[in-house]
């Protein structure tokens, strides 16, 4: 992350949530100081908060900095001192990048953790042959998840064929796996490793990995979108969606089929004061998408439901929807 004494750093991730990711120790050790958000995360106290205390890195999860934007651009503050916000804990939609680059002059850097990495993964810096490439194709790096930190490795594996070691292509995408000396090997109260038996640690996280080593999260297994023996990225959909202008918010889920088992459905929370009918979202991933990748309904909803972290409560909505295309009649 790149922090130093120089820096004013606000965490809008709870304690409890990897001990804030690790920001409160890692600001102790080098001096950097540290502005609590308390309890208002809403866009408005944040936006007055980086103002007041003339904050230059912040980090959180999409849905805080999604808030952010949206209260910056409603009292008109540019945010002068903000130079740098740290996304993590799920994928940093495209169009967010691009407007905290070209709206607020503010880098986003991408990065990736679990509690049981204690907590961090990867974090995306830029390599020094990447600093004559355009803004839009250095964007097209900052959207992976960044390199492992020194004393972390990571390997992406077949786990249908017996941990099939697979390669760093940029390409292939497979089962996410991780070791490293803080890397958890087992968990409280249970005497049972945590561990493959080679040692390696499974995310749960499906990826693909490029040949300069940065990680690309294509999605967690569980949401992962199974149709017709094929796989969707429901990652991939929820930027598509996110990059509409009255979109403020969008979760993608598998809705049950009887012909193709699952397809995509969009649950949006739309921005202020914006209207958008079903039809013209679903369009707005033409040409983006193959066709079968395409959502087949979109669920507008007023809020979409987060938990204590900010991460949207997809187990949640999978329960609330699932049956949505079949209760339609959307199943030809």
């Amino acid at each position: 992350m790149n922090l130093s004494s120089q820096d004013i750093v606000l965490p809008v991730v709870p304690m409890f949530h990897a001990n804030a990711w690790g920001l409160p120790y890692a600001a102790a050790m080098i001096g950097t100081s540290v502005v609590l958000p308390g309890p208002n995360l809403d866009g408005h106290s944040l936006a007055n908060m980086i103002d007041e205390y003339k904050v230059n890195v912040a980090v959180g999860v999409p849905t805080i900095w999604q808030t952010l934007l949206a209260a910056a651009k409603e009292t008109g503050t540019r945010l002068p001192s903000l130079k740098r916000n740290v996304v993590g804990g799920s994928a940093c939609p495209s169009s967010m990048i691009k407007a905290f680059r070209d709206e607020f002059d503010c880098e986003t850097l991408h990065a990736w953790g679990m509690t049981e990495t204690s907590p961090l993964g990867t974090a995306n810096q830029l390599k020094a042959k990447h600093s004559e490439l355009s803004a839009d194709d250095k964007l097209k790096t900052r959207l992976s998840q960044g390199r492992p930190p020194f004393g972390v490795e990571i390997r992406l594996v077949d786990k249908d064929q017996n941990n099939k070691l697979l390669p760093n292509d940029g390409k292939t995408s497979g089962n996410l796996q991780i070791r490293g000396y803080w890397i958890v090997d087992s968990y409280f109260n249970s005497a049972e490793s945590a561990l493959e038996a080679d040692g390696w640690f499974d995310t749960g996280d499906i990826a693909t990995i490029n040949e300069d080593g940065y990680l690309s999260i294509r999605d967690r297994a569980k949401d992962l979108i199974k149709s017709g023996g094929e796989w969707i990225s429901s990652v991939e959909l929820e930027d598509i969606a996110m990059s509409h202008p009255a979109v403020a918010m969008a979760a993608v889920i598998g809705a049950k089929h009887p012909k193709w088992d699952e397809r995509p459905i969009i649950i949006a929370q739309l921005a202020v004061g914006e209207e958008l009918t079903e039809e013209a979202l679903i369009a707005h991933y033409e040409g983006k998408l193959a066709k079968w990748q395409l959502p087949d309904a979109v669920v507008f909803v007023d809020t979409v439901p987060l938990n204590g972290t900010g991460k949207m409560l997809k187990k949640d909505m999978r329960e609330q929807y699932e049956n949505h295309l079949i209760e339609r009649g959307l199943i030809d």
